[in-house]
C-alpha cells in the first residue's frame, strides 16, 4: 500500500494492485489534476453516500479463488462507516480506514488495518481510537502542530501500532 497525501482529505492510494483516489479536488492548485486522476481505477468523494458497513461486525471479503479472478482481479469494495470515513477492502492488502469524522465503533478487523486519521483534531481522535481497538498502522495527515499534538497524547498508548506522520506531497509505502 501506498499512500500520498496532498492536503485536507484529498489522497492518492495504491491499494492492492489499484490506484484509488479521494476528493481530488481538495487537492492544493499547485497539483495538476490530470496527474493525480492518472491512471486512477477509482475516484471517490469522502462526502458521498456510500454503502455502510457496521463496524463491529464487519470483515474482509474472502481471497477470491484464482478461478474465478481472470486477469485484473477484483475492484476496491469502499463502504462508509458512519460520516466522514472510508473503509477500503482491497485483495490482498490489509483493510484500509480513512477517518476525517468521528471514530466509530470498530471490530477485531481493525488489528489489522491501517487508519489514516485526516481533518483535524488529530490527538483526540488517535486517542479515542486507541481506546477502541489497536490497528496495525495509524497514519496523522495534519499540519505539523496536530501531527505533533497527536504523537504527545498517544505515543505511550501505542501497544504495537505503528504510528507515522504523512507530509503533504509525499508517498509513504506501509
Amino acid at each position: 500500500m501506498k499512500i500520498t497525501w496532498f492536503s485536507n482529505t484529498a489522497f492518492r492510494i495504491h491499494i492492492g494492485g489499484q490506484i484509488l483516489v479521494v476528493d481530488a479536488d481538495q487537492a492544493p492548485k499547485e497539483v495538476e489534476p490530470k496527474e493525480l486522476l492518472s491512471g486512477a481505477d477509482l475516484v471517490v468523494r469522502l462526502a458521498e453516500e456510500h454503502p455502510q458497513a457496521e463496524g463491529p461486525t464487519w470483515s474482509p471479503r474472502p481471497p477470491e479463488r484464482l478461478l474465478d479472478a481472470g486477469e485484473s482481479g477484483r475492484p476496491l469494495a469502499v463502504w462508509g462507516i458512519g460520516t466522514g470515513s472510508l473503509l477500503i477492502d482491497a485483495d490482498a492488502d490489509h483493510p484500509l480506514l480513512l477517518l476525517a469524522g468521528e471514530v466509530p465503533n470498530l471490530g477485531r478487523w481493525m488489528e489489522q488495518g491501517v487508519v489514516i486519521l485526516a481533518d483535524g483534531d488529530l490527538a483526540a481522535r488517535a486517542s479515542r481510537l486507541l481506546e477502541e481497538r489497536t490497528p496495525r498502522l495509524i497514519a496523522l495527515a495534519g499540519d505539523e502542530v496536530e501531527v505533533s499534538a497527536a504523537f504527545d497524547a498517544v505515543r505511550d498508548r501505542l501497544d504495537g501500532a505503528g504510528l507515522i506522520a504523512l507530509e503533504a506531497g509525499m508517498a509513504v509505502e506501509v
